[in-house]
């Protein structure tokens, strides 16, 4: 029986989903979730079903992509580690309590840093989580909602920033001027605008709702891992009492301009090409690597000759640094391999774009639909721009290139993908998040599952306005009128 391009084609991702939503364990729940589709490709033939998983997850581990996004997680863990060893965190921890006053203040700090690093959203929520997970601490904040403000500030705000890997890429998947087209989608970007709305009014009215206030009450208590000790003790790094702020400013600072220098790098600024233009064609990847690599060598520059490491506590933080990561790496692997099963070799995208032709969906309701079926999609293989890369070209062939539908149609696919992306256990943004927090996994998923399906909500209820009125400010106040409404409804039940 052929699987391929049906409805079969999501079971394995579904599967993998369940199983760890329910057990919380995700490595087992994932690698299930990839035998199973193995076993739909091989017709259930068990020695096939074995052999196709093994050569597809080394298959996606020899992408030349995925390996620089590895080398960048241990790079930066090593950085981290440094950070750590030298005082630096400990010293930037003191100083933050002394500046920020309570609770509210520190995560306000944290979303304000997440919005300042829009460049990309794995850079976003690694180096937010290494800057404010010691002050988050502080004022007992749990991991759980560390992560949910790391990741509601990472993809969110790149795909509504011009200058981003995000507006590259969707650029890309665009025929004509596809920067300009990227540029209208903004305004009618609901996810992601009502996503920011949504992280301030947590903040502000203390929003813990479902599994989020068990994780606050924890912090309180002193347990910002809620029981969960997996990162706990990949932290217990010695730390220098030499260090001072600047031993993790001045490092940070230097790895966020030298990412964007050597991204800029990679796309041709420094042969001519613009800085737009540089940031279109850049291998993030590549960038990414070359920036923490030249960030190490900093750090060694900063540390040695002041002596607060030695050589020896220096070259000792590698493996720290790299036994750090070792969680997300393993998630990453098996959440690549996982959806390239179901993407590639099932070919769910397959299934979608016939239903999407095959189906004949009213024009009023039609954002609606597809940021719906966008969601779905991302959520089930984990990836946003291989959902942007399947919806995209449907729309554009849909409508004429200066309809005002083809951009409200496609900010719906954005918006879509990037909540089913904010929302999927298998999304390298979302395992990225939760090792910036050094959060286990499932419990960022699931404590984040309520607000992205709030926000949801009122997303579809903004398309439809978009559909019918198609204007980009009864758009937005019918989403954040929505959006609000639900939220006072929470905060009496909640309070």
């Amino acid at each position: 029986m052929n699987f391929v391009g049906t409805i079969w084609a999501i079971l394995p991702a579904i599967i993998a989903i369940v199983i760890a939503l329910k057990t919380k364990e995700v490595y087992i729940s994932l690698f299930i979730g990839i035998f199973a589709g193995a076993l739909l490709l091989s017709d259930f033939h068990f020695i096939k079903a074995t052999t196709t998983v093994f050569e597809t997850m080394m298959t996606n581990l020899s992408d030349t992509w995925n390996i620089g996004i590895l080398i960048f997680l241990v790079f930066l863990g090593t950085i981290v580690a440094l950070m750590t060893r030298a005082g630096g965190s400990r010293a930037y921890g003191k100083w933050a309590h002394q500046k920020i006053k309570n609770k509210k203040g520190a995560l306000l700090s944290t979303f304000g840093l997440g919005v300042l690093i829009f460049v990309d959203d794995y850079f976003n929520c690694l180096t937010v989580g290494s800057v404010m997970r010691e002050v988050c601490d502080e004022f007992k904040i749990s991991r759980a909602k560390l992560a949910y403000i790391i990741d509601s500030t990472a993809a969110p705000i790149c795909i509504i920033a011009p200058i981003s890997s995000w507006a590259a890429a969707v650029s890309g998947y665009t025929s004509g001027d596809g920067f300009t087209l990227f540029l209208q989608t903004i305004p009618f970007n609901l996810y992601a605008l009502l996503t920011i709305v949504m992280v301030l009014c947590v903040i502000y009215f203390e929003l813990d709702i479902s599994g989020m206030k068990d994780h606050e009450i924890s912090a309180r208590n002193g347990d910002v891992h809620h029981g969960n000790d997996e990162y706990q003790k990949g932290q217990e790094i010695e730390c220098s009492d030499k260090g001072q702020v600047m031993d993790l400013i001045l490092p940070v600072l230097f790895l966020i301009i030298s990412c964007i220098t050597c991204m800029v790098y990679t796309g041709g600024f420094f042969e001519g090409v613009s800085f737009i233009e540089a940031f279109t064609n850049c291998d993030a990847s590549l960038g990414l690597v070359l920036g923490s690599f030249f960030t190490l060598i900093f750090t060694f520059c900063l540390y040695i000759p002041r002596k607060i490491i030695s050589y020896r506590e220096y070259a000792e933080c590698i493996p720290t640094g790299f036994k750090m990561m070792v969680p997300a790496m393993t998630i990453l692997a098996l959440a690549w391999t996982l959806g390239d099963i179901v993407s590639t070799h099932l070919q769910a995208g397959l299934f979608v774009a016939t239903f999407l032709e095959n189906t004949h969906i009213a024009l009023a309701i039609l954002p609606a639909c597809l940021f719906v079926i966008g969601a779905g999609l991302a959520f089930a293989t984990g990836t946003s721009w291989g959902t942007f890369g399947i919806l995209i070209p449907i729309v554009t062939a849909i409508f004429s290139e200066g309809d005002i539908m083809l951009v409200i149609a496609i900010s719906s696919i954005l918006a879509g993908a990037v909540c089913g992306d904010h929302i999927s256990p298998i999304s390298d943004t979302t395992i990225m998040a939760s090792a910036g927090a050094q959060c286990h996994h499932i419990n960022h998923v699931s404590t984040q599952l309520p607000y992205a399906l709030i926000v949801g909500i009122a997303c579809v209820i903004g398309y439809i306005v978009a559909g019918l009125t198609q204007n980009v400010i009864l758009t937005f106040l019918a989403g954040v009128c929505s959006l609000l409404l639900i939220v006072f409804f929470l905060k009496r039940k909640y309070a």
